[in-house]
């Protein structure tokens, strides 16, 4: 097992590892809306959704992958009335790539974010 970290996405905000590689597999923490030097990103569902994003791209390219290695994620969502919303941006930086997702509202998310995302990567 081994720990991944990248300066390139926020340093975790308590006792966990951005990601660990194990198994030929990578496995994110969930990412909140925080750029990579720590300060979080206002401007609502879409900011944040792509903040998110662009934090578990620069972890996968810390190993050297994509999103297209990208087999699973889970989508943390305060608010399911912005599912549309960040399903359209989900999909953009997905594009034709399809991994499995579940999609789950909840009653708060770290530092009072407005969605949260971790994932699964298949080391190539």
């Amino acid at each position: 097992m081994e720990v991944i970290s990248t300066d390139e996405a926020p340093a975790a905000i308590g006792p966990y590892a951005q990601a660990i590689k194990t198994g030929g597999y990578l496995y994110t923490s969930g990412a909140i809306p925080l750029d990579a030097s720590g300060q979080f990103v206002e401007g609502g569902i879409e900011a944040q959704t792509r903040q998110v994003l662009a934090n578990l791209k620069a972890i996968l390219a810390a190993e050297g992958l994509t999103l297209a290695n990208v087999v699973k994620t889970t989508v943390f969502v305060k608010d399911l009335s912005d599912f549309a919303t960040i399903n359209g941006i989900y999909a953009d930086a997905f594009g034709d790539h399809t991994p499995a997702r579940s999609t789950v509202q909840v009653a708060g998310l770290p530092l009072g974010a407005l969605v949260e995302i971790e994932l699964v990567a298949e080391l190539a």
